[in-house]
């Protein structure tokens, strides 16, 4: 052995060390954390699927569940009252590959209270209600659905402003929608209600359009973070039996 291989190697040795170890740490964290998620992410679906099959509840009392702080996301609640239906309000959306509309509508109930109920889907040419006369179901109606929580902001940067205006949102801000509904001083449910899959007369809009299936990848980013650990030990173990094989001899 050279004299520059014997003063370069214990100094290549510390530094392939002080480069690995932090990083196998690092790798050992993510794969816990994504572990950690994906437990996270299967009680969550259960919570939806248990609430999706229970009985619905009376609108009061998701209302003071609601009040109190409590989850209605998901809960099926029954809603009667009377559609306002030239205050529905249209927010822009996707269906079955179908770009459109979810047609959010306020319903007044016998209280004088309003919620909004998405009604559900309408094609983007059939934006006007002139179009879809037949499903602007006059007096008063029972509607069934899943109760929802609105975001409480833009959810990103990059989701455009609500066009109040031309009536078009690209997020879900009740405030704002009951604002420009000419709900601004009545009292309106801080939740809405995406109704069921129950037909519309002249078939628009298409409800049941709630979307349930939520995306769960943490298990395979929880075998990807593992296996590279499990790489890089096996990299790391190579270089010391060829190490001490070197000494040896």
């Amino acid at each position: 052995m050279s004299v520059a291989e014997h003063d370069t190697g214990p100094r290549g040795s510390f530094l392939l060390l002080a480069i690995s170890i932090p990083m196998l740490v690092l790798l050992l964290v993510l794969g816990t954390w994504q572990v950690k998620r994906l437990q996270w992410k299967e009680g969550l679906v259960q919570r939806i699927e248990e609430r999706i099959a229970a009985a619905p509840r009376p609108l009061e009392e998701v209302a003071r569940l609601n009040a109190e702080g409590g989850d209605v996301d998901y809960r099926p609640v029954a809603v009667t009252g009377s559609f306002l239906h030239g205050a529905e309000r249209h927010y822009l959306a996707t269906w079955h590959g179908q770009s459109g509309f979810f047609v959010h509508t306020p319903l007044r109930l016998a209280d004088g209270h309003y919620i909004f109920v998405n009604r559900g889907f309408v094609p983007y040419d059939r934006k006007d209600p002139a179009t879809r006369s037949e499903g602007q179901v006059p007096g008063s109606v029972e509607v069934g659905g899943l109760a929802r929580t609105a975001p409480a902001e833009k959810p990103s940067f990059i989701v455009p402003d609500n066009d109040t205006t031309n009536n078009i949102f690209y997020w879900k801000d009740l405030g704002s929608m009951a604002r420009s509904a000419g709900l601004a001083g009545e009292k309106v449910y801080p939740f809405y209600v995406d109704a069921d899959d129950a037909p519309n007369p002249g078939g628009l809009p298409v409800g049941g359009v709630t979307r349930i299936d939520l995306p769960n990848n943490h298990l395979q980013y929880a075998v990807t973070w593992y296996g590279l650990a499990f790489a890089l030990v096996c990299v790391l173990g190579y270089w010391f039996l060829r190490r001490r094989g070197a000494g040896d001899t």
